[in-house]
């Protein structure tokens, strides 16, 4: 053996002749230390549900009057309460033998747990046919006030004589439903969703091996972050809900897939070109961390604006979506590197990604778009924005001013239909009245002011013996409660109507000091809270994106150009979704805060492929110029945000499984826009008007040229 050469190998040893345990220690840990996170909070990602709540009283800020009125509730009955009315119905009309079942049901009720405070006797219908039986179910636990509602559903319903019904609804009611459908969440809507992605990924790698990496990147990201919301939420720092709850889920799987596309793609693209799988990783890293990082942190900052919201519910889903969308990164940038550091070209098995010589590079479809567009730019976006223009015409046909509870599940369920049966045989608000607090020196004169008001049926001071109304009203603090029955359905438009009206008459009295809560009382204060949300975040998380590509771009044209277009997408998805949902779909109606959501949602995520298109534009354009660089990064970055945008609309689709309105609305609204966005205003607007605008889009910044890196 040659001294001389063999001083030469270990002088000048190269990646892959490195002694084996300095290329595998690092990701190694990573890994382990991933996995190790992953088996510690696995768990409670199926605990989430226990630290929900569903019911509308904690939607509403604390400064909400009927959320005082439920403050003030408390004094009176020592606890939250979450009524829950159980209707007795037989279509002929109750026998007496009916009658006494029913007594001796409510008796047999009344001693079941989870009750605060006596139980009524019950209240006969007047055309006879039906009797309510008003139940204190103690509210400070939602999850565990479902289970009571639950049992009390199970009792209600046992031993009762043939053709008599019993059905549980009210404020309790509907709570224990909402819990019903959302307990899935982890289970059912997992399934599917890491289905879809699995599916799409073998269609978009061809490979075994990438799909399961991806989900297991994606399933850690989940739990890791399911972890400290489970604990943020049972501390009582956030306010964790059903829907709430589904969307991070979907959430954090589209992102930790896109964040994965776009690395895997430019680690595809380097191995290539680079012979040394481990040196491909390190640039294809390198060159991911900035869009991934800012994709990631526009996100975080556009989920963040939701904390200026009055809705608890809207307030709380800023952090938890951020947190999301932070494990999605963490986990996409540190655990899916390790492993394709230690896999290698294996990642893409039965492929091979090596470089070739005489290698044709073709990006199939987007080298026609890219000529369409660098022949005809200014056609192709005036002809692109047209299109969009006439979808966004049909937005004043989206009816979001608010819908009634029962509108809400798309699904037959026991609340809804006992409400139905209450409204047939009671007047509609009847179990859920509007609740009066007012001083007790003044209690007549708000009591003469609630009767004269149109669409109240009933009055009644709360009585200090529930079974001896005559001892008198209970007062506490010098305050009185009643209890307004209206004339139709606690949760319709026209009983919210109602209660605007009562407020006006009993806020006009001098020194009574009222205030007017109850479920109408929420209804209307929900849908005050959420136009104020929808009216105040929209604008900042305009300022707050822009800001953040200003800074990527070092630009303020492209970054007003940018947001322009995402924000025409937005329009042109809410009136498309106006058509399909008053013709395709029937809807009743849409909440006001469905234009946030999906607003949130879509402009940040828009964003998301605007930084992976613009970002290598950029890169490209330093080289060879803004039209040439512009269109290169269109060939380059075309294919993955295309998979990516088919990703997200899939897994935010998968949402529509649960029978919620709102949820099923919102599926819609995002997967159609993230689809029009990726196909239509990534494809052919974004680098259209860039091709057109040429080198002046990066104004005022500066586009220095620079030769492409050595080894590349």
């Amino acid at each position: 053996m040659q001294s001389g050469s063999f001083t030469g190998e270990l002088v000048l040893p190269s990646d892959d002749q490195r002694p084996r345990r300095a290329r595998w220690l690092l990701p190694a840990l990573l890994i382990v230390l991933w996995l190790a996170i992953g088996a510690v909070s696995a768990p409670f990602l199926g605990k989430l549900s226990e630290v929900q709540s569903n019911d509308p009283g904690s939607f509403l800020p604390a400064s909400a009057e009927s959320t005082e009125v439920q403050h003030l509730q408390e004094r009176f009955a020592q606890n939250r309460l979450l009524v829950t009315v159980v209707v007795f119905d037989r279509q002929s009309g109750l026998t007496p033998a009916d009658s006494e079942a029913i007594k001796a049901k409510t008796a047999e009720l009344a001693k079941g747990p989870g009750l605060d405070g006596a139980v009524p006797p019950p209240i006969p219908s007047a055309d006879g046919k039906a009797a309510q039986v008003i139940l204190p179910v103690k509210g400070d636990d939602p999850y565990k006030a479902g289970a009571v509602v639950k049992d009390i559903r199970a009792q209600a319903k046992a031993g009762l004589p043939p053709g008599l019904s019993a059905l549980a609804t009210g404020p309790g009611g509907y709570n224990a439903d909402f819990a019903e459908v959302f307990g899935g969440i982890d289970g059912a809507l997992l399934i599917i969703t890491a289905s879809i992605v699995a599916v799409i990924l073998v269609i978009v790698y061809r490979s075994p091996l990438l799909p399961i990496f991806v989900l297991i990147s994606a399933g850690l990201a989940l739990t890791s972050s399911s972890a400290v919301i489970y604990l943020l939420a049972h501390a009582g720092v956030l306010t964790l809900n059903g829907q709430s709850q589904g969307i991070l889920l979907i959430l954090v799987f589209g992102a930790a897939t896109d964040y994965a596309l776009l690395l895997v793609a430019r680690y595809r693209e380097e191995l290539l070109r680079t012979p040394s799988a481990r040196e491909a990783i390190k640039i294809a890293w390198r060159a991911s961390l900035e869009p991934i990082g800012a994709s990631g942190g526009t996100v975080i900052l556009g989920m963040l604006c939701m904390l200026a919201s009055e809705l608890t519910s809207n307030r709380s889903l800023g952090p938890i979506a951020s947190l999301g969308i932070l494990g999605a990164l963490l986990a996409s940038l540190t655990f899916l590197p390790a492993v394709l550091a230690l896999v290698g070209r294996a990642a893409f098995w039965p492929g091979d990604p090596v470089p070739r010589k005489h290698r044709r590079t073709s990006h199939g479809i987007f080298d026609a778009i890219a000529k369409l567009v660098r022949k005809r730019p200014r056609w192709t976006w005036a002809l692109t924005t047209l299109a969009l223009v006439a979808g966004v015409l049909f937005v004043p046909a989206l009816k979001a001013s608010g819908t009634s509870q029962q509108a809400l599940f798309l699904d037959e369920v026991e609340a809804v239909t006992g409400q139905n049966v209450l409204s047939a045989h009671f007047p509609g608000g009847t179990g859920s009245p509007a609740i009066i607090t007012a001083n007790a020196t003044s209690a007549q004169q708000v009591l003469a002011a609630a009767k004269g008001i149109d669409g109240v049926v009933d009055v009644q001071v709360s009585p200090a013996d529930p079974q001896n109304p005559a001892a008198g009203p209970k007062i506490v603090d010098g305050l009185v409660e009643m209890g307004a029955t209206l004339r139709d359905p606690a949760d319709s438009p026209s009983a919210v109507t109602v209660v605007g009206k009562l407020r006006d008459a009993v806020h006009g009295i001098p020194g009574a000091g009222a205030k007017v809560g109850g479920q109408s009382a929420q209804q209307s204060d929900m849908i005050a809270a959420a136009t104020h949300d929808r009216d105040l975040i929209i604008p900042i998380v305009l300022v707050v994106i822009f800001a953040v590509l200003a800074l990527l771009l070092r630009s303020l044209l492209a970054p007003l150009l940018l947001i322009a277009t995402v924000v025409l997408s937005f329009g042109a998805t809410l009136g498309v979704g106006a058509l399909v949902f008053n013709d395709l779909f029937d809807f009743p109606g849409a909440d006001p805060a469905i234009p946030l959501y999906a607003f949130v949602f879509l402009v940040a995520l828009g964003i998301d492929y605007n930084i992976f298109l613009m970002t290598r534009a950029r890169e490209e354009a330093a080289r060879f110029g803004t039209e040439t660089g512009t269109l290169n990064a269109l060939g380059v970055t075309g294919g993955v945000i295309t998979s990516a945008g088919v990703v997200l609309a899939a897994t935010f689709a998968a949402l529509s499984v649960i029978p919620v309105l709102f949820l099923a609305q919102v599926a819609f609204l995002v997967a159609f826009g993230v689809l029009l966005d990726t196909f239509l205003v990534r494809s052919l607007l974004v680098p259209a008007l860039a091709v057109d605008f040429g080198r002046v889009i990066w104004w005022p910044g500066k586009l220095a040229r620079h030769p492409r890196p050595t080894g590349r």
